[in-house]
């Protein structure tokens, strides 16, 4: 399984950028797939989550801002970030695996566990 993060780079502050992460070896229609960001100043945030084609969570300090989708024909999961902010500073990544619920940008197995046992190299996103 191989998840591979692309579409990062360096934005001015209002801008925009499309995250896209290709699976191989794992069918994005069968499972739960998310990103979540994390940089040096800040802890693990969960970004948001898509479940199926239409069922999404995010969480709230890019509600309105970000969009979440699937492309189940190109295996392809993808985060339109939309009026960037240097808060959303970060490397982000992205995460699949089955799960039992998702809310406020994150998945949980039955365990309680993240459900991230699928992640990719992660992607820069510098906003100044």
């Amino acid at each position: 399984v191989q998840l591979v993060e692309s579409g990062g780079g360096s934005v001015q502050a209002g801008g925009s950028l499309t995250l896209s992460c290709q699976a191989s070896g794992y069918t994005v229609t069968a499972c739960c797939m998310g990103w979540f960001r994390q940089s040096p100043r800040k802890k693990r945030e969960g970004v948001a989550t898509i479940v199926g084609t239409k069922i999404t969570s995010y969480t709230d300090s890019v509600k309105g801002r970000f969009n979440i989708s699937k492309d189940d024909a190109k295996n392809t999961v993808y985060l339109i970030m939309k009026n960037l902010t240097v808060e959303d500073t970060a490397m982000y990544y992205c995460v699949a695996d089955s799960c039992s619920y998702c809310s406020d940008g994150t998945c949980h197995t039955s365990g309680g566990t993240l459900a991230d046992k699928y992640r990719g190299q992660g992607t820069q996103v510098t906003v100044s």
